[in-house]
């Protein structure tokens, strides 16, 4: 990838390297590879590939999806879990129908109390539904953030309300972010969710700092947070 983004090789071999890890069954690897994906689909979300990117990246994960499956198996350890919640979030931000419905009946049992989600799998549950959803999804989110106990939960769902597409619900998702509902030096992972989540998320995100500037700056002071603010 780094000899592609010099213009030294054509995108399409790293595409052609990506596809041979298809059995792979490491997690650092895979999240390396989900990284560097999501780097093109960045760039690519500027051009008419961008659907076509979606697909490959559905081709790439759809078996290690399918090997994984949705529960733990005896015996799994850490990266196993870690893996199964990278490699869901990434087949359902890309649309993979299965995913997609599944996370959906889950989310349903998670809002409902039928079946609390465990913790690993609560977001990429979450960003699917999200990136796939409209404004009753975006308010059962808001509602399970003020519900949450943990702020753990709390921040976990503020880093993947960005997901939302609709342009009207990106906005909600960053007036939100300068609410009291979210702690000043939570308030850049919320924005950097938006600028993450999509070509819309990320026009409105730049818009919404240039507008907020004065009250972003004199809240962080020329502190870390505001670098990192910039840089997402």
């Amino acid at each position: 990838l780094s000899q592609a983004r010099a213009g030294i090789i054509s995108t399409v071999e790293v595409l052609k390297v990506m596809e041979a890890f298809v059995n792979e069954p490491n997690y650092t690897v895979w999240s390396d590879l989900s990284c560097n994906l999501g780097i093109l689909s960045t760039l690519l979300s500027h051009t008419d590939f961008y659907e076509e990117i979606q697909v490959f990246v559905k081709d790439v994960f759809s078996p290690i999806g399918e090997r994984l499956g949705w529960d733990p198996k005896p015996g799994e350890g850490h990266l196993d879990a870690l893996l199964r919640g990278l490699v869901l979030g990434k087949l359902g931000k890309a649309g993979h129908k299965a995913t997609l419905e599944e996370a959906r009946r889950r989310f349903k049992d998670h809002v409902e109390g039928k079946h609390i989600l465990s913790a690993d799998l609560r977001s990429p549950v979450y960003v699917t539904v999200l990136k796939h959803g409209d404004s009753t999804t975006l308010d059962t989110m808001l509602k399970l953030h003020k519900q949450a106990d943990m702020q753990e939960e709390k921040n976990r769902i503020e880093r993947v309300l960005g997901a939302i597409s609709q342009p009207e619900l990106i906005q909600k998702v960053l007036t939100f972010a300068l609410s009291e509902e979210v702690r000043p030096q939570d308030t850049v992972s919320v924005i950097g969710g938006v600028a993450g989540g999509s070509k819309q998320g990320r026009k409105a995100a730049w818009k919404f700092v240039r507008d907020n500037w004065e009250e972003l700056y004199n809240r962080y002071q020329g502190g870390f947070l505001i670098s990192r603010l910039i840089k997402v």
